[in-house]
C-alpha cells in the first residue's frame, strides 16, 4: 500500500529535490518507521518489535489491530463507510446506547459524538456558557484540554496562549487538589469548572476523592457546571468505565476520546439527563461525529473491554508494576490503573532512552522527572516482564 501513486510519478523527480517535506513536521517522531502492530507490540519497517507502553498516546485501548475491532470495521466498511447526521444510522444509535450504558455509574444519560477530545471539551464549555448565561470558566494549574479556542483558554500551557490572549475566555486558575483553596473560591459567575481526574501531560498528578467530592458540592451550590475531562482517564483505563465512577462523583459533563474506538478518531460529550433536556436542535453539530466506521469501532471496543475483563486487567497490571518496580531507579509510581507515572528524578530521560534501546516505548511528560505509561488495557505478562527486567537493569550513568 506504499509507494508513489501513478498520477504522481511524473512529478517524483522534482518532489525529491524539495527540502520541505510533504507532511508538515509537528512532533519529533520515534527514530524508526512503524509498519504494523498486534496487541501490545508494534513492528518497524526493519522488522524490529517494540513493547508499546505508550499506546499511541493512550489510544490503543484494546491493543493494536484487535481482531474484533478489525472485523467490525471491515463489516461496516462493506456496508456503509459514511453518512452524516443528516441520516439516521442504526450503528450510530447503537454506539450511543452502548456508551451511555457503559458509563451508567457516572450518572450520564445522553451523548453527542464529535471527532476528538479537544472538540468534546470545546462543546462542553460552549454548552456550559449557553446554558448558564455566564462567560468565564475555572480550570486547574497543570491541566491540558486541547487546541481549540475554548479548550486553549482552560489549558495551562503558555504556548497555546501565545498571540491569542485577547481572544481567550476569562479563566480562573486554581491549584489542583487543594481543598482549602477550593473552599475559598467564589464560582457564582463561573459557567463551568473543567478538570482532568488525573493530570496526564503534567506528569500523572492525582488528587484524593474528597477533592472531587468537594468540587462537586461547590459547583452545585453556585450553579456552576462541572466538566470531567476524561479523554485519557476514561474507557476503563482506571479499572472503572470512567474516573467519575472511580472517584464516586457525578459531573454534569464527561468528555471522552483517545481509546474510545481503539484508534479510530472519535470524541464524545456525555451529559446528564437534566443537561440533555436543555439542549436544543442546532446547539451542537458535527459532520463526521459518530460516523459509521467510528461507531462500529466504538461498539467493538466496549465489547472487547467487557468480554475480556480489561478493566480488572488494568487494575492487576498496575498492582504488579507498583510491586515490581520497588528497588529500581523508579522511586514512586503515580496514577491509577494503566495511566501511570514513573518518578525517576534526574535519571528519567536516560531511563527512557535505555528502555527504547531495549525495545520498550514509554512516554515523557512536562515534568522532566516523570515518564508515563499508557499501554493497551490487554497488556501481556511478557510485556510487564520486559519492562520490569529492563528497568531493574538500568544503572545511574547508563
Amino acid at each position: 500500500m506504499s509507494g508513489i501513486p501513478h498520477f504522481m510519478q511524473t512529478y517524483a523527480p522534482a518532489m525529491t529535490s524539495i527540502l520541505q517535506p510533504a507532511l508538515l513536521p509537528t512532533y519529533a517522531p520515534f527514530p524508526f518507521t512503524l509498519a504494523s502492530g498486534a496487541g501490545d507490540r508494534v513492528f518497524t519497517t526493519d522488522g524490529e518489535a517494540y513493547w508499546d507502553f505508550y499506546g499511541g498516546h493512550c489510544v490503543a485501548s484494546t491493543g493494536h489491530s484487535h481482531p474484533a475491532v478489525v472485523a467490525a470495521l471491515a463489516a461496516q466498511a462493506a456496508e456503509l463507510i459514511f453518512y452524516s447526521t443528516a441520516g439516521e444510522l442504526r450503528v450510530r444509535n447503537e454506539a450511543a446506547e452502548a456508551l451511555v450504558a457503559f458509563a451508567q455509574g457516572s450518572g450520564t444519560a445522553s451523548v453527542f459524538f464529535c471527532n476528538s477530545g479537544a472538540e468534546a471539551n470545546e462543546n462542553a464549555l460552549l454548552l456550559a456558557a449557553k446554558l448558564t448565561g455566564r462567560t468565564s470558566f475555572a480550570a486547574f494549574q497543570g491541566g491540558w484540554h486541547g487546541r481549540t479556542l475554548l479548550a486553549r483558554s482552560v489549558s495551562d500551557d503558555p504556548k497555546l496562549h501565545a498571540g491569542l490572549k485577547e481572544r481567550l475566555a476569562p479563566t480562573a486558575w486554581l491549584p489542583f487538589g487543594d481543598e482549602a483553596i477550593l473552599q475559598s473560591v467564589d464560582f457564582t459567575g463561573t459557567a463551568a469548572v473543567i478538570v482532568e481526574p488525573i493530570q496526564s501531560m503534567s506528569g500523572i498528578r492525582t488528587a484524593p476523592a474528597s477533592f472531587f467530592r468537594a468540587l462537586r458540592e461547590k459547583c452545585t451550590a453556585s450553579g456552576t457546571l462541572l466538566i470531567f475531562d476524561e479523554v485519557q482517564t476514561g474507557v476503563g483505563r482506571l479499572g472503572k468505565p470512567f474516573a467519575a465512577e472511580f472517584y464516586g462523583v457525578r459531573p454534569d459533563f464527561i468528555t471522552s476520546a483517545k481509546g474510545l474506538a481503539s484508534g479510530v478518531p472519535i470524541g464524545a460529550l456525555l451529559m446528564t439527563a437534566d443537561i440533555a433536556a436543555q439542549v436544543k436542535a442546532g446547539d451542537l453539530g458535527s459532520t463526521f461525529g459518530g460516523g459509521p466506521l467510528a461507531a462500529a469501532a466504538l461498539l467493538a471496543t466496549l465489547q472487547v473491554i467487557q468480554d475480556e475483563g480489561l478493566m480488572a486487567r488494568a487494575t492487576a497490571c498496575a498492582a504488579r508494576l507498583r510491586e515490581g518496580l520497588q528497588g529500581s531507579v523508579v522511586s514512586k509510581v503515580r496514577g491509577e490503573g494503566l495511566l501511570l507515572g514513573l518518578e525517576a528524578g534526574a535519571e528519567a530521560a536516560a531511563l527512557k532512552r535505555h528502555l527504547e534501546h531495549r525495545h520498550i516505548l514509554v512516554g515523557a511528560s512536562t515534568d522532566p522527572a516523570v515518564l508515563r505509561l499508557m499501554p493497551p488495557l490487554n497488556l501481556s505478562d511478557a510485556a510487564l516482564d520486559a519492562l520490569l527486567t529492563a528497568t531493574h537493569a538500568f544503572r545511574k550513568g547508563h
